[in-house]
């Protein structure tokens, strides 16, 4: 591992990610099934993973997490705080570290061609669902996880494809940030 992959410039690139992923929650748009808006957070998540590979994906999601938990408006609408976590949103939050980390893992262990990249993808945000419909089952006191499924997931499977393809696109213009500034 090079100096420069352990140095700044990938801390600079994760936090540009996880300000990006913020902004992405300030587009939202309430879905009337489901306490959970759609955002633009998912695009970000991937193309994080897809950018900065796992480790650096993580730590850019993690970055998101934290500031939203200690108060910054990041959040979906501007929100913030442990409440948030805690709410039926909170799961899909914290996937979104685990989303990225796999994410960037598949890539980094399986190369970069188009379906590897669409595979990764796919499993971050698989990822993503599991821990989102978890808490959403629990917090929501749902009868079934069925249930979560139906109000969690069903109703963001086209716009989440959607972003998929779209951070896809922009992956493939920009490449791997990390292995090119290593150079």
């Amino acid at each position: 591992m090079s100096s420069e992959h352990s140095g700044v410039r990938p801390m600079v690139y994760a936090s540009m990610f996880a300000a990006l992923t913020a902004v992405g929650a300030l587009i939202r748009i309430p879905i009337p099934v489901s306490p959970v808006p759609l955002t633009l957070q998912v695009f970000f998540v991937l193309l994080t993973g897809l950018v900065l590979g796992s480790r650096w994906g993580a730590t850019g999601m993690a970055v998101y997490v934290m500031l939203g938990i200690i108060g910054f408006p990041v959040f979906s609408g501007g929100s913030s705080g442990m409440g948030v976590i805690l709410g039926p949103a909170g799961g899909y939050l914290i996937g979104f570290v685990m989303g990225a980390f796999i994410t960037g893992l598949t890539v980094e262990k399986l190369g970069r061609s188009m379906i590897v990249m669409v595979t990764a993808m796919v499993a971050g945000l698989m990822v993503i669902y599991a821990f989102g419909v978890l808490q959403l089952f629990i917090v929501a006191d749902l009868p079934s996880i069925w249930g979560a499924v139906v109000i969690g997931v069903v109703p963001f499977l086209i716009g989440d494809m959607i972003k998929l393809v779209a951070a896809f696109a922009v992956a493939k213009r920009i490449g791997n940030i990390i292995e090119r500034t290593e150079v």
